[in-house]
């Protein structure tokens, strides 16, 4: 995972800015899904260590690692996509979107992207999808990391407006806490319409 394997093999095909991309958040009840892009440095003396799929890391590590990568990155964007749209073209097309966006705000420009599981992206540019590309590949780690910790911190925040969801926590996923507040509350203005209408009556969340 820390060599960077696949991406020099790209690089011995003549692509200098190989660039990996992976999501967070299409599960959740409630938030954006989030989608990071990073091009990672070939050069052993900038190697960031213990990059893995954000899922078996904890926050702490996470964390740190985040910080790593954005030093040591030679370019990363990282882009949501809100409950709204999600609702309108479905969690796979925003989901698309979201990483084509991350893709696209790149600096330097990618010039090959690798993409974690089967997504093809609506891009110009030479692309690979890899099944579980985050536990595997380096530069997909890395984005899975900087997504996830993006969306943790955006889901906190959220928190501090919609206590009631627990947010801070359980990041918009349905947990049995999670399902209660709705049905006791109504949904808030970040909740996923499609995704809670077999437990919803209908009500939104009165402002306070």
């Amino acid at each position: 995972m820390d060599e960077l394997t696949l991406e020099k093999e790209y690089f011995k095909k003549g692509f200098c800015s190989v660039a990996g991309v992976d999501e967070v958040g299409r599960g959740p009840l409630a938030g954006p899904v989030v989608c990071a892009a990073v091009i990672l440095p070939l050069k052993e003396e900038r190697r960031v260590l213990g990059i893995n799929d954000s899922k078996k890391l904890s926050a702490k590590k996470r964390e740190a690692l985040a910080e790593q990568i954005k030093k040591a990155a030679r370019g990363y964007a990282v882009e949501e996509v809100d409950a709204e749209t999600i609702d309108r073209v479905n969690i796979l097309q925003a989901t698309r979107l979201c990483m084509k966006r991350a893709v696209e705000r790149l600096s330097p420009v990618a010039d090959f992207v690798l993409t974690d599981g089967n997504m093809t992206l609506d891009i110009a540019i030479p692309q690979k999808s890899i099944v579980k590309g985050d536990a595997l590949v380096c530069s997909i780690g890395a984005a899975s990391i900087l997504a996830k910790t993006y969306r943790d911190a955006l889901m906190a925040a959220y928190a501090r407006s919609y206590p009631e969801y627990g947010f801070d926590h359980n990041a918009g996923y349905g947990t049995a806490e999670h399902i209660r507040a709705i049905q006791e509350a109504g949904i808030c203005p970040i909740h996923r319409k499609t995704f809670v209408k077999k437990f919803w009556d209908g009500r939104e969340r009165l402002p306070r």
